[in-house]
């Protein structure tokens, strides 16, 4: 399917990457096959013999591609017949519209002349980058109900890879708030044979994560499904055709009401040729040049320091004016400059604690004034606020419950707020915004500590299995929509009882400050890092310890800190030392990441990875030797740099004396580290020079 030589990519001063031609050409060809509905012709190339430069040192050679199809990339079932056996008999029209410089996007619709059920794949293909994108929407335009619509798949298509080559797979555990959460693997896929997985719950990346990387070859494709609801990927070895991707909300089965619309999970496929890490990087620069949030048009500061007092005070059921202000000054007077005052949960009357949701206003018996009287203290000595609020799960005996039992999926008793309704959507989205105005909140902080998919199904009759699901989640991306479209200059984080929410669409709209509750433990937050950073370039953790491998540890794009300020035995020097630290190499986590070991949990082990970034000259390595390793020293060759270039490095454990090392060196023997504690970490910066 890619048959693009490997290049390397560089970056821009957006943060853009700018990839080879040929492997954009073969991504836009295979777009222009699957949106334009026309054949496209037969590539064929002969390329002079040699080497790629970087990554890989990928041969170039002839190669040759027939038409890719024109069938379209999804597929269902209507009433006993799948849509391969008549979707060529619809009426069928197309539309091609410029977004902007970057993406075109293209409009297929099929309509079937009795039924009037119109189908409409909406797909974007990017020109800066080798990726396409699509969704599926699916209306009843006629006067009746229809017939049966089930197995409702966004992708349903092969891809032209000879099955005798071998198919592996790299793919990821979700969050599971353990250390293991975002582990790797690699799943060999053999002729004959079929890969499925599902996340569980109804929270799109709790148990397994939607984002895979398929390895044919020299070649590849990452395949990423985005779906805040429950999904389910078939992966199938075919004999003659390759490899076939099938993927779409796990359970449909229902018909649709005159004027009614669903949709599908939008699909992201990505080409790449040469080595899956140099994919996964080209990824990453995708991810920030058309993905992460901007608030006022600038995305996220890097690095961002929020901190709370949550730990200090059993969440916020304990927490006042006057603590809170005093938190905001201790961090100030102990040198610690605040991008946020995080206030987490309840900060609302509450009966049984934190999880006792459903009553959103502040309490005004510890805060008589509102939060609005902290905001305005924190804004004035330039530290803005996060709020956080749970409005989807509904505890009984609060304002919902009492007042409104029909807007939630389980009534008086509690459950889930029906966001797949309108008038609820509409009250909450008003009721939050107010609170965020009148409370002077900065950062919008919205958790999810229940699993819907069990509320979903039991709301759902037999002929319309799945239509809670698909509303459900329409509806909460459009409550976001909303209240971004209302306060543009603000940021949303993303949590469900930490990572186990952060699908592509959602993290179109929000980061994840915390990107698992699995916090403080060091190893596993290592390997948090490793894993992640391949897939999302802004993510977040805490910590309460004040151990300098600890908090390293943990030290990521955007860091949460718990520490006690009034515990002045706490070496709060030392750690203003590690946070100007981090501030100083923070930028680089918008780079190219490269791990520089293998994964492991063991407690024997080394591990390391760096983060490079081309337009300005330099970047980072972290390196943690764990306490039971008996290895003082080690070196690890770096990536990305140039070989005929001059490195200064910097260890920041020994600022004053830096070392000047060739790229040639660094890129073949490595940089050179000595930790003599165990465990201990190395953390150097280095920069080329000019």
């Amino acid at each position: 399917m890619m048959t693009a030589i490997m290049a390397l990519w560089t970056i821009n001063s957006c943060f853009a990457a700018i990839p080879a031609q040929v492997e954009l050409d073969e991504a836009k060809r295979w777009a222009g096959a699957a949106f334009s509905g026309a054949p496209q012709e037969e590539a064929t190339a002969n390329l002079d013999g040699g080497t790629a430069p970087a990554m890989g040192d990928v041969p170039l050679q002839t190669w040759t591609r027939p038409p890719y199809s024109t069938a379209p990339l999804f597929s269902f079932n209507y009433g006993e017949k799948t849509s391969k056996e008549f979707i060529d008999s619809w009426e069928v029209s197309r539309k091609t519209q410029p977004l902007d410089a970057s993406r075109t996007q293209y409009t297929i619709n099929y309509t079937d002349p009795a039924t009037k059920l119109r189908v409409r794949c909406v797909g974007v293909a990017y020109a800066d980058f080798p990726t396409v994108e699509w969704t599926v929407y699916l209306k009843n335009e006629g006067a009746a109900n229809t017939p049966i619509i089930s197995e409702l798949r966004a992708i349903d298509t092969s891809l032209d890879w000879n099955p005798e080559i071998p198919l592996v797979l790299r793919h990821h555990t979700g969050d599971e708030c353990t250390a293991d959460s975002y582990e790797p693997h690699e799943t060999a896929i053999a002729p004959g044979q079929t890969f499925s997985v599902a996340n569980t719950g109804g929270r799109g990346t709790q148990h397994q994560f939607p984002y895979f990387n398929l390895q044919y070859g020299d070649e590849g494709v990452i395949f990423v499904v985005s779906w805040p609801g429950q999904w389910k990927t078939d992966m199938v070895r075919e004999g003659e055709s390759g490899v076939r991707l099938k993927a779409g909300q796990e359970d449909t089965h229902f018909t649709l009401y005159p004027g009614e619309e669903v949709r599908t999970p939008m699909i992201v496929l990505q080409f790449w040729k040469g080595d899956p890490l140099h994919a996964q990087n080209v990824w990453r620069q995708w991810m920030i040049a058309h993905n992460m949030p901007r608030p006022g048009g600038q995305l996220p500061p890097l690095p961002l320091l929020e901190a709370c007092s949550s730990h200090q005070f059993g969440e916020m059921i304990h927490a006042n004016t006057e603590n809170q202000v005093f938190f905001v000054d201790a961090y100030l007077k102990h040198d610690m400059r605040l991008d946020y005052w995080w206030m987490d949960a309840g900060w609302y009357p509450n009966k049984t604690g934190w999880t006792h949701t459903g009553t959103w206003e502040v309490d005004r018996g510890r805060f008589p004034k509102g939060l609005r009287e902290i905001s305005d203290h924190a804004h004035a000595l330039g530290v803005q606020t996060i709020v956080w609020f749970e409005p989807e799960r509904v505890a009984a005996d609060t304002w919902l419950t009492n007042e409104r039992p029909g807007w939630v999926f389980g009534g008086t008793n509690g459950g889930l707020l029906k966001l797949n309704e309108p008038e609820v959507r509409e009250w909450v989205t008003n009721h939050v915004d107010t609170i965020l105005k009148d409370e002077a909140i900065d950062l919008y902080r919205q958790d999810f500590n229940i699993e819907p998919l069990s509320f979903w199904r039991a709301n759902d009759a037999e002929d319309r299995k799945g239509i809670s699901e698909n509303r459900y989640v329409t509806g909460y991306l459009a409550y976001w929509d909303e209240l971004l479209r209302r306060h543009p200059d603000m940021l949303i984080d993303s949590c469900a009882s930490g990572g186990r929410r952060n699908d592509l669409e959602t993290l179109r709209r929000a980061v994840p400050l915390l990107r698992s509750d699995y916090i403080m433990e060091p190893v596993g937050n290592q390997c948090h890092t490793w894993a992640l950073a391949q897939w999302i370039p802004f993510y977040g953790t805490g910590t309460s310890k004040t151990d300098s491998y600890q908090v390293r540890s943990v030290l990521c794009p955007s860091f949460n800190a718990c520490w006690d300020m009034r515990d002045e035995s706490i070496d709060f020097a030392g750690l203003a030392k590690l946070i100007h630290e981090w501030r100083e190499f923070g930028p680089y986590y918008f780079g190219d990441y490269y791990p520089l070991t293998s994964y492991s949990l063991a407690h024997d082990q080394w591990i390391a990875w760096q983060f490079h970034r081309e337009e300005l000259h330099g970047g980072m390595v972290q390196v943690f030797r764990r306490e039971e390793s008996v290895y003082e020293s080690a070196r690890f060759p770096l990536k990305g740099l140039d070989e005929t270039a001059t490195y200064v490095v910097t260890d920041l454990d020994n600022a004053t004396e830096s070392k000047e090392y060739s790229g040639a060196a660094l890129l073949k023997e490595g940089l050179p580290v000595v930790i003599g504690q165990r465990p201990g970490t190395g953390f150097y910066v280095y920069k080329a020079k000019r």
